[in-house]
């Protein structure tokens, strides 16, 4: 499984976050950036929120990029700015199934989902849960809420 170093996780979380950044703000959504990361170091898909459609999450259009059963996912890391969903509209599958379905076994966040749309998001325990290492860049948290400042966040 890839384990980069410190500045290597580092910077694909600043990729992440500068990919939030190109996210059309919306009032009822977040803004959030993830990059998949191959085994060895190089990036297979990125994608953020609402890049080709209104409700489309950032894990969403990044794994849409990918053919399914990518066998490089087995052993991908996703760098996700915000917490993958728990829980979304029931014509909607959660980003954190997602994950899972694909078998990516690590995720890295910079940013635990506040409790403004949903009151308990438990999609980092979710994947803990199911076996994926999750790893959360507190250091890089406030650029990902500043990527989020038209729902109030800085």
């Amino acid at each position: 499984m890839y384990a980069p170093g410190r500045d290597e996780e580092l910077r694909w979380m600043r990729r992440a976050i500068d990919l939030a950044a190109l996210c059309p703000p919306a009032a009822g959504a977040y803004s959030v950036g993830a990059v998949i990361v191959a085994e060895d170091g190089t990036e297979l898909a990125a994608g953020y929120s609402r890049e080709t459609d209104p409700r489309e999450h950032a894990e969403e259009a990044a794994l849409a990029k990918l053919p399914a059963g990518d066998p490089r996912l087995a052993t991908a890391t996703i760098y996700s700015s915000l917490e993958p969903c728990s829980q979304r509209s029931a014509d909607r599958t959660p980003c954190t199934q997602r994950i899972l379905e694909a078998g990516i076994p690590r995720v890295v966040i910079a940013w635990r989902e506040p409790p403004l749309f949903v009151a308990d998001c438990v999609g980092v325990e979710q994947l803990a849960e199911a076996g994926v290492d999750v790893v959360e860049l507190p250091e890089l948290a406030e650029a990902a809420r500043a990527a989020n400042s038209h729902l109030g966040f800085s």
